[in-house]
C-alpha cells in the first residue's frame, strides 16, 4: 500500500525524523507499566517504537486511509486500532476504565481540544505526553507574571506539572508547518480537588484572561448584572480587595481558587440582597 497523502482538513503534519519519533515515544516512560493511548498515529511512526514496550497499547485515528495503512503494517495491533474520533471518544471505555498514558502528534487545531477533554477525565489520565504547536507548548508551561501565561496555563497546572522537553524544527514533517513545534509532558499533581467551585473556577479564569489587559476589577464587571454593580459594589468585599488591581497573568492558581471564592461569595450575597429587597 502506498504512503498516505497528508489531508489538510485533518491538520496532518507527519513526523519524518526517525530519531524524534522514537524521543517522542519514549516520554511515555515516564509513566510506565500503564497502557498507551495514540492519538493521531498516521503511518505509525511513533506506533512502531510504541509498540515494542511492553505494555497494552492502542491508537484512535480518523482518518480512513490511515486506518487501512495501519491495519496493513501493523498486523499484530489490528484489534487496537480505533477508527475514531478522539474528542467524541468514551475514554471509561478505551481500557476498562483503566488508567492510561495519552500521547500523540496532536493536530494543532484540536489541541487545546484534546487537553480539555484529558482535563475532564483527568482520574483517567495520570499522564500526557506528545508533540504540539510551540506557542501552545509554551502557555501550557507558563508560569504567573509570563506574558504567554493564560487559560491553558491556569487551567492544566492546576492538576497537572507541565514540562516544556524539546522544540522541534518545521523541516522534519511532510508536508512542514508554518511554525515550530514541541514536545511536552503532563504528569497529574496531589491535587484531588479545588478549594472553590470548580466550574466557577474555569469560568472566572476563562472570564479575566479574555479581557487579559484590563484589571480585575474591570474584567469581572460582566459576571455581575448591572443592578447588582450599582447597589452594591462600593460595599463590596470583592470589588475592594487588593486583586481588584491586578491583572489575570499576575495571579497564581491558589490565588485564582480564593478569587473564584470571593466571587461566588459575592454572586450569593448578591442573590441575597436583591430577593431581601424584593420582599420589601
Amino acid at each position: 500500500m502506498k504512503q498516505v497523502r497528508p489531508k489538510k482538513n485533518l491538520g496532518q503534519h507527519f513526523l519524518t525524523d526517525l530519531s524524534i519519533a522514537k524521543r517522542i515515544a519514549d516520554t511515555v516512560d515516564a509513566c510506565p507499566q500503564l497502557p498507551v493511548l495514540e492519538v493521531g498515529p498516521g503511518m505509525g511512526v511513533m506506533t512502531q517504537y510504541l509498540v515494542e514496550k511492553p505494555r497494552p497499547l492502542k491508537v484512535v485515528e480518523i482518518d480512513r486511509e490511515s486506518v487501512a495503512y495501519l491495519n496493513e503494517h501493523f498486523p499484530k495491533l489490528r484489534e487496537n486500532i480505533l477508527g475514531e474520533d478522539f474528542l467524541r471518544m468514551d475514554l471509561n471505555q478505551v481500557f476498562g476504565g483503566q488508567q492510561f498514558v495519552l500521547t500523540g502528534n496532536y493536530p494543532y487545531d484540536i489541541s487545546s481540544q484534546i487537553f480539555f477533554k484529558m482535563l475532564d477525565n483527568r482520574d483517567l489520565i495520570p499522564c500526557c505526553t506528545g508533540m504540539i504547536q510551540h506557542e501552545v507548548a509554551v502557555r501550557m508551561a507558563s508560569q504567573p507574571g509570563n506574558k504567554q501565561y493564560g487559560i491553558l496555563s491556569v487551567l492544566i497546572q492546576a492538576w497537572y506539572d507541565v514540562e516544556y522537553l524539546f522544540t522541534v524544527e518545521p523541516s522534519v514533517f511532510n508536508p512542514p508547518p508554518k511554525v515550530q513545534s514541541a514536545v511536552i509532558r503532563m504528569t497529574r499533581n496531589k491535587t484531588m480537588h479545588l478549594d472553590c467551585d470548580e466550574q466557577l473556577f474555569k469560568r472566572v479564569v476563562k472570564t479575566v484572561f479574555n479581557q487579559r489587559r484590563k484589571m480585575l476589577r474591570v474584567s469581572l464587571r460582566q459576571m455581575f448584572s448591572k443592578e447588582a454593580l450599582e447597589k452594591h459594589q462600593e460595599n463590596s468585599e470583592l470589588f475592594s480587595h487588593t486583586f481588584m488591581t491586578l491583572r489575570p497573568e499576575q495571579l497564581s492558581i491558589p490565588q485564582f481558587v480564593e478569587l473564584t471564592n470571593m466571587v461566588k461569595k459575592e454572586l450569593f450575597a448578591g442573590t441575597n440582597r436583591l430577593c431581601t429587597h424584593t420582599k420589601d
